[in-house]
């Protein structure tokens, strides 16, 4: 029997996955058509097997861009598989293109049901180039798995040595390696070299012990995202009322306020039975809870960004629950 903790693989695709034409092609590799499945990753990095009894489990190899609702239920039913298949599991690492990773983190951390930690990974540079940091976050991530400690912490995010929680981690920059940060809180720990170094826990309700179970689902309401912009009128509001929006999450300005045609187009919606959440593009902070907003019915993402406000919706939505303002301050 081995005495390394079991941790399994998911691979998904994404940059991690990748290979480009040379080394130093670090933008424009998706022009090769070249992503590795999961045991193609796992091979260019032999050091898992120092962290890791590697077990993998391969699922999809397309970029994150095309990740959505199909691959998340996919992928609740893989980890339920492992969970009860293997009871020695330590831990889950699902590999992931970092466009949507967020995401992907944050509806597993909202609807996960079993007791292993779950880490998702990835890279800003493709398997193929030199320098990648594809290996050592997979590494990284397979050690936190492992970690008994990240047990109960919901979904985690893994990259640059920086352990994130899945509710409050975003992508803030296209290019660098430290492009995932929590701007109001920091990382709850790091994966140093020497051991995995904790320094907080999340206070916000997450998996296992959630309201959320959408393993019986087919769909998901459809909840869409409207940016305000100087000068934005209710277009694109309108347009998703009409295309059967059951929910709509504004990106208002800071502190989460909209133009005054939006408003009004938004508390039209509000009429028509759609949910309105206010949540603001600036990244970081609270949305500001308004007597006029709420005497429009609109209620605050709390500090979720834009699209986790619409995750977070959209389960609400999908288990008939009313209480809005209630779910904002729990999750």
């Amino acid at each position: 029997m081995s005495a390394k903790p079991k941790v399994a693989i998911i691979g998904t695709g994404g940059t991690i996955s990748s290979m480009g034409k040379g080394p130093l092609e670090l933008i424009d590799y998706a022009s090769a058509g070249k992503v590795l499945d999961v045991n193609g990753v796992i091979a260019r990095v032999p050091e898992l097997a120092l962290v890791a009894d590697v077990l993998p489990v391969p699922f999809r190899a397309i970029p994150s861009t095309a990740v959505g609702w199909p691959e998340w239920k996919a992928l609740l039913h893989i980890c339920d598989r492992l969970s009860a298949e293997h009871p020695d599991l330590a831990g889950i690492v699902v590999t992931h293109g970092t466009a949507s990773l967020e995401e992907t983190a944050y509806f597993l951390s909202l609807t996960l049901k079993i007791p292993q930690p779950v880490v998702v990974v990835g890279a800003q540079r493709p398997a193929s180039a030199l320098a990648g940091d594809g290996p050592m976050n997979l590494v990284n991530g397979c050690r936190v798995a492992a970690d008994p400690r990240a047990r109960g912490l919901g979904a985690l995010v893994l990259l640059n040595d920086e352990i994130q929680a899945a509710r409050e981690v975003t992508k803030t920059s296209t290019l660098r390696m430290q492009t995932f940060r929590t701007a109001d809180f920091g990382a709850l720990g790091h994966a140093d070299a020497d051991e995995i170094a904790w320094y907080r826990r999340p206070l916000r309700r997450i998996a296992p012990d959630t309201e959320f179970d959408v393993r019986g689902m087919d769909a998901l309401p459809r909840v869409d995202i409207a940016y305000t912009y100087a000068g934005a009128d209710g277009t694109a509001i309108e347009a998703f009322v009409a295309a059967g929006a059951k929910g709509i999450v504004t990106a208002g300005f800071a502190p989460g306020y909209v133009t005054p045609a939006m408003s009004g187009a938004l508390a039209d919606a509000v009429k028509k039975g759609v949910a309105v959440v206010t949540s603001s593009r600036a990244m970081s902070g609270r949305a500001a809870k308004t007597t006029r907003n709420a005497a429009l019915g609109f209620v605050t993402a709390d500090n979720l960004t834009p699209q986790k406000a619409r995750i977070l919706l959209s389960l609400a939505l999908a288990h008939g629950m009313t209480d809005l303002e209630r779910v904002f301050a729990t999750y």
